[in-house]
């Protein structure tokens, strides 16, 4: 469902520690960003007002006062109409997790032979292959000396080496079409036995540079996933089917996800301009020539990690609107303060919208994860939940 929220869009300068207290919307320097009450007093306990404002100071204050949001009234201003309809944060995490996938339970015997066909999925990739990038190695798993009588286990890390073997070589040719494993995964063994794992990591994808031209829109969420199928005989003619039609001898398991980065500058700056024209008081416009429109601000820093606010709200008072044929629209507020990691001024609008707004519910909690690399079993934990 399309979201017709009108929506202000306050980032937090890096340099700002802190929230204003006592002062005026007038007071606030260039870029600070305070919440006020109904009076215009900024203040660090909203819920003792009927309502409160986020406003924030411009650089260019030509024709114009502060930026600042509509009233907001939430469940703890008490004894006073409320209007929030959504409350929730979203945690900056500038690290994307990569998946990692397990295979075992071998299921060879010696002299079989055996295929690893791995499919890869992003928004990039897929740009270029259908059904994703598959691609398919077959290898014989190692015979074994075992007199008149057929051998009916394998010498699993020997197989797995095997198939590392041939993942690891690089495509024939210089054509940039004779992609390798490589651009996407590391392979590793973890085990000397019959129960040796091979451990797939997805790669990070390549970050592309950035367009200088204030107009562009160049923040794209993507993320790398893939698919694993081990099954005996060669490689199949169309791999895309391998997963219904062919003999599965491994089991593959997703032990983490890989997940998206979050709350990173790129995207705070493309939310600054997907929001400019509910931002400027005039020259709404993102003219291309560099320069040309002055009015145009920006308060992010390279390389910082943000935490999001989201308030979603009706008008305060409905009954002051006369009627007419229109419908009516609700506002957004989002709020990005450098990550609590290095900044304390994340934890202090936290608890200021917290004061009117109750306890706030995280969206997004970031991949954690501990693993060994030895020749023991690895240790790994994760927190997410995300389904490719």
């Amino acid at each position: 469902m399309a979201d017709f929220s009108l929506t202000t869009f306050f980032v937090v300068p890096e340099a700002q520690t802190s929230l204003p207290t006592g002062s005026s919307t007038q007071d606030l320097t260039a870029g600070q960003v305070g919440i006020f009450d109904n009076n215009y007093v900024a203040t660090a306990t909203p819920s003792t007002a009927p309502y409160f404002y986020v406003a924030q100071g411009r650089e260019n204050t030509y024709l114009q006062g502060s930026k600042r949001s509509d009233k907001i009234s939430g469940v703890l201003n008490t004894g006073y109409k409320h209007n929030v309809t959504e409350w929730y944060k979203v945690s900056g995490c500038s690290t994307p997790a990569v998946q990692v996938t397990n295979v075992d339970g071998w299921n060879v015997k010696c002299g079989d032979v055996v295929t690893l066909t791995l499919r890869a999925h992003s928004s990039y990739i897929d740009t270029l292959y259908f059904n994703g990038f598959t691609r398919s190695v077959t290898v014989q798993a190692p015979c074994c000396d075992c007199g008149g009588d057929p051998c009916t286990t394998v010498d699993v890390p020997a197989l797995i080496d095997a198939f590392i073997a041939k993942l690891e070589l690089q495509a024939p040719g210089i054509n940039p079409d004779n992609i390798s494993f490589n651009n996407f995964y590391d392979f590793q063994r973890v085990g000397n036995d019959a129960d040796a794992i091979l451990v797939i990591n997805g790669k990070p994808l390549t970050v592309y540079g950035q367009p200088c031209d204030v107009a562009a829109f160049p923040h794209e969420y993507d993320r790398m996933w893939f698919r694993t199928f081990v099954y005996s005989g060669p490689a199949t003619t169309a791999d895309f089917i391998v997963a219904d039609s062919c003999n599965i001898v491994a089991n593959a398991t997703i032990v983490q996800r890989s997940s998206y980065a979050s709350g990173q500058s790129t995207e705070m700056q493309q939310l600054e301009k997907n929001f400019y024209s509910y931002q400027a008081g005039y020259l709404k416009h993102l003219y291309r020539m560099n320069g040309y429109n002055e009015n145009f601000e920006t308060y992010v820093s390279a390389g910082v990690t943000y935490d999001t606010y989201y308030i979603k709200f009706n008008e305060y008072d409905k009954a002051a609107y006369a009627w007419g044929d229109y419908i009516h629209e609700d506002a957004t507020v989002i709020v990005a303060a450098p990550n609590s990691t290095v900044s304390g001024i994340s934890a202090a609008v936290q608890a200021a919208l917290e004061d009117a707004l109750g306890t706030v519910v995280d969206n997004n909690a970031c991949i954690t994860t501990t693993s060994t690399t030895t020749t023991v079993w690895p240790s790994t934990t994760t927190t997410t939940t995300l389904i490719p």
